[in-house]
Parts: C-alpha cells; structure tokens; sequence
C-alpha cells in the first residue's frame, strides 16, 4: 500500500498564490486608467475598450472551466505558467492594437485567457488539496486579500507608469514583469501529481457536473455571483471615466481603485476569517446587500473628493470578500477532488455578469451620456443577490445511494 505524498506547505501555498494572484489581479485592477488614452489615441468611443474588457471577462469565465479541469487532473503548475506565457503576450498585443478587433483579441481573449490560469480559480483549488478543511476558509480570505493587495499595490503603479512612460510602454513594462508569475509556479508543483499523474478520485468529470449542476445550491452561488461580476467590473472599469466627467481629477480616479484595494485587503480577509464560524450564505447575503446600499448612497449624496473616498472605502470592504464564502462553500458541499472546475463553473456565472456591466456600462454611455441606468441596474442586482444566497444549503452532499434524491 501506498502512502500519498505530503501536501506543500502552508506557508508556500500561501506566500506563493499571494505573490500571483498580487501580480494577475493588481495588473488587471488597473485596466479601467487605459479607457481613455486608449479611446483618444484611437479615435474610438468608449463602447469598443468596453467590449475588449467584456470579451476579457468572457474569455476569463470560459477558458476558467478549462483551467480549473487541467489543474485539477495535472496539477496547477502547467497552468500557471501557460496563463504567465499569455498574460504577458496579451498585454504587448494591447500596446499594439490598432483595431478594434485585435483589441479584442488582446486585451479581450488572451489576457482573459490568462486570468483564468493565473487567479482564484486554479489558487482556491491548490489550497483545497494542501489546507485542512479547518482552515481552508482563512487560507482562501488570505489569498483573496492578496489579490486585493495587488490593487492597491499596483493601480498606483500602472498609474505613474502611464504618466511618464505613455499609455503603451507602460503596457509593455507590465508585459515583462506578469512573465515573474511562471518562476512562482513552479514554487507551487505538487507533489501528487509529479510525471503528470493524477490522484486517484471515486468521481468522473461527468460525474461531478451532473451532481452540481442538479444541486440547487449551486446554481444559487452561480446567480450569486452573476451579481458579482456585474458590479465590480462596472465600477473597474468605468468608474475612473465617471470621475472625470463630473469634473475630478484622474488623480481621483487613481486614489479610488487604490483605496478600493487597499479596504479589500480587510474585507476579503475578514470575510475568510468569518466563513470558519458564521453561515456562508448569510455571509453572502450581507455582502450583495450592503453593496446596493453603499451605491444608492453614492448616487445620493453630492459627488466631491471626500464622497468617492469614503465610497470606495466602503466598497472596498465588500469588493472581493464574496470570493472566499463562495468558494469555501463550494468545497465543503462537494469536496475538493474537482474543486477548480467547479470554481471555474461558478466563477463562469461572474464573468458572464463582468460581460454584461462592463459593455453595457460603455453601450448604455455612448448612447445616453450617462452612465445612471448600469448604476441603479448594480444597485436592483444587488438586492436580488442577497435574497438568493438565503435558501443555500452548505452542508456536505450526501452521496451514494441518497445523492439521487438529494442533488435536486
């Protein structure tokens, strides 16, 4: 008999997936300050960078599934280090675009391409495999803050880069530094799956879709975090745009998408740390919440500095801290076996929202002159999101003979 190979260290789980998903997600944070020079440089609207940005989220949700599923039976290194490859090419396709279809191409296919091997889905499945069930939902609020971190890290960053290098080369910067994300990968190669062999598991690929997509749980996380993706990337995206035109600065801007990280870093943080003792669901149903009632405040109250600070301050707090409920709740229903896919599939429902705020945040603009509709649709979404997570049963999936009668 056999014995399994130890799993890598906590300590190297966490430092490791930190540092990437700080470079993947803080590089990403920041692509909202390319609106503009980008739009002006190329005579475009701002429909056509927001349809890039809503291929990129599309891209991210598919390729994601794919993502989750070879990590799962290879392990994440070969993923990780493809995502770098195409973060890296995507990013030097975008300095280079002069079209609108191979805007899409780059900034939208491939970078998205990227983010799936690079970010929470295949991170969040390294650390179901290597962390104890009793710690997992810290471990996953901590590299959930990480990615947070990234933000406020690098949105300054990107920032200074645009302002003395220009709009491309600071692009091309970020192309050469996302490559740091392959060496960290291979920190992560475990053990269990050295020579490309997979662990053994008592469920197919099939198997595992089917009992999720039948659990009504599931597709409620999934509606969920519709929600989700449809808000933050709105606000991402086009929310140093609607500064400006209401009059602020684009040092405004920046500081907003930075304090919007830097308060992540504690919400997301907290948010694992409560997931080890409260309901997940009623974690969940808090967040999407407080989120509509945070913006209609927003939309309230004058538009000044001040105001936007404390906005993004307050969002911040409820930026990513969806990520670790949702994605420990995911394990402890169906274990972690395929962990990443299932990941993959839920955060496929985000990237479908991401698609939906993001474009129509710029379609809705370029026809209306405003972005107020995507700003009370965020806030009507919001509310639909904390009502769903309620029903959600978090308990372990009966399996075996009882599963047919319980995955319904």
């Amino acid at each position: 008999m056999t014995s399994s190979p130890p799993p890598l260290s906590l300590t190297r789980v966490l430092v490791c997936g930190a540092c990437i998903l700080t470079l993947s997600m803080g590089t990403r944070h920041g692509f909202g300050l390319w609106l503009q020079p980008i739009s002006q440089a190329r005579g475009w609207g701002r429909e056509t960078f927001a349809f890039a940005m809503a291929v990129q989220n599309l891209s991210w949700g598919v390729f994601g599934i794919f993502a989750g599923m070879v990590a799962d039976r290879y392990g994440a290194f070969r993923v990780m280090v493809t995502g770098a490859l195409l973060y890296a090419l995507g990013l030097a396709g975008m300095a280079l675009a002069s079209t609108p279809w191979l805007l899409s191409l780059t900034t939208g296919l491939l970078i998205g391409a990227a983010q799936a091997g690079t970010t929470y889905a295949v991170v969040y499945g390294l650390i179901g495999r290597n962390i104890p069930a009793e710690r997992r939902s810290w471990a996953m609020g901590i590299a959930a803050a990480a990615g947070s971190f990234g933000q406020f890290l690098m949105v300054p960053v990107e920032s200074w880069l645009i302002d003395r290098l220009g709009w491309a080369q600071a692009l091309t910067v970020l192309s050469v530094l996302v490559l740091a994300i392959a060496p960290l990968a291979r920190l992560l190669r475990e053990p269990g799956f050295a020579g490309g062999a997979a662990p053994h598991r008592d469920q197919s690929i099939l198997h595992a879709l089917s009992e999720a997509f039948r659990y009504r749980s599931f597709q409620l996380l999934m509606a969920g975090y519709f929600v989700c993706g449809f808000q933050v990337v709105f606000i991402g995206v086009h929310m140093p745009s609607y500064l400006k035109d209401h009059g602020l600065s684009p040092q405004v801007a920046g500081y907003s998408l930075a304090l919007i990280g830097l308060f992540n870093i504690m919400g997301t943080y907290a948010s694992g740390m409560l997931g080890q003792r409260l309901a997940k669901k009623n974690i969940l149903s808090f967040i999407y919440t407080a989120r509509a009632l945070v913006i209609a405040v927003f939309l309230a109250v004058p538009l000044t500095p001040a105001s936007v600070y404390i906005f993004s301050a307050a969002m911040g707090l409820l930026w990513l801290s969806t990520v670790p409920p949702t994605n420990a709740t995911v394990a402890q229903i169906f274990g972690v076996a395929h962990l990443s896919m299932l990941s993959g599939f839920v955060f496929f429902s985000h990237q479908i929202g991401s698609f939906m705020g993001v474009w129509l945040g710029g379609y809705l603009y370029d026809r209306t002159g405003s972005y107020d509709v995507v700003w009370w649709i965020a806030i009507a979404l919001g509310v639909l999101a904390g009502l769903v997570n309620l029903p959600i049963r978090e308990t372990a999936i009966p399996r075996g003979a009882a599963m047919a009668g319980a995955a319904r």
